[in-house]
């Protein structure tokens, strides 16, 4: 029996793959004419939907896709599902399995998501762990494409707190080409380890203290909520990452026609202004509406 295919992280996939499913999503997107009512190849399949913390895009998105190339889609929320009654997740993995095609897990900690991949005989898409976004990333490299084209010789400048979402632009950094520079305060930086692993991978990133550095010449900023789930907000940290707020003032120092991206929920005032990400550099919208064809492309790849 063929292991399966699963979509855990960027860094565990090889460029040609995350690009054909790129280009899954862009053809979702726009499909030829008349080719959208028949296009359902996942009919008769189903996805098991786990969260473990709670979402908006994720799970609108993925539902929405599943149903719409055909498939069904039963979800477990932490109250519904036995793990949270501390069944363990290799449990779960060899039940879901037998029931469902695919499984999509959303939880507080990448060691559960290792542990549904290695004991499902299913597909397992990460939906978000504390460590990586990978499907977030997709959605933001689709419209980072459909905006400024080629992705090879593009500038991304991150300003803010070197979480998971950075992570996964890290791992795309390495494996797409572009350049990218990741402004963060020296205690919420990314780990040494990952930025070597990029570098060795013939990645073009750079960390640096300075967000009007970073985003000098910038096609593209991207920045994050200041407190991601499960961290906990401090004085501190919100006084750290001031200096790393998106505002007007930051923009102007990128080229003229840049655009910026936030993968929402977000918090005009701290880490984005108002007029930021409200204005006409904003493609904050289209980001969150990629997500839905580029789950498509993750989900026609995992189901192949």
């Amino acid at each position: 029996m063929a292991s399966p295919r699963h979509f855990l992280d960027l860094d565990l996939l090889k460029s040609d793959e995350l690009r054909r499913i790129l280009d899954m999503g862009h053809a979702y997107k726009h499909p030829a004419a008349g080719a959208a009512a028949k296009n359902q190849p996942l009919a008769g399949r189903t996805l098991a939907m786990v969260f473990e913390k709670p979402s908006t895009r994720t799970r609108v998105s993925f539902e929405l896709a599943m149903r719409q190339l055909g498939g069904d889609v039963v979800v477990l929320s932490a109250a519904d599902s036995q793990m949270g009654r501390g069944e363990p997740v290799a449990d779960t993995a060899r039940v879901l399995s037998r029931y469902v095609d695919a499984i999509m897990m959303r939880t507080t900690e990448k060691s559960k998501l290792d542990e549904m991949a290695a004991y499902a005989t299913v597909p397992v898409i990460n939906g978000l762990t504390n460590l990586s976004h990978p499907c977030q990333i997709m959605a933001d490299l689709m419209t980072l494409e459909e905006h400024k084209g080629g992705l090879n010789d593009k500038v991304v400048a991150w300003s803010g707190d070197g979480n998971n979402v950075a992570t996964s632009w890290i791992h795309a950094a390495a494996r797409f080409g572009f350049e990218l520079r990741v402004a963060s305060p020296e205690p919420l930086q990314p780990a040494d380890e990952l930025i070597e692993w990029a570098r060795a991978q013939g990645g073009k990133v750079s960390v640096l203290n300075d967000p009007e550095a970073a985003v000098r010449g910038a096609d593209c900023i991207v920045t994050d909520t200041w407190v991601s789930m499960g961290v906990e907000a401090s004085v501190n940290r919100h006084n750290m990452l001031a200096p790393y707020r998106v505002d007007e003032r930051l923009m102007a120092a990128a080229k003229p026609d840049a655009i910026f991206m936030h993968c929402l929920p977000a918090k005009r005032g701290e880490e984005v202004s108002a007029a930021v990400i409200d204005g006409p550099q904003s493609v904050v919208w289209d980001e969150a509406e990629n997500r839905l064809h580029a789950q498509k492309g993750i989900l026609a790849w995992c189901l192949a």
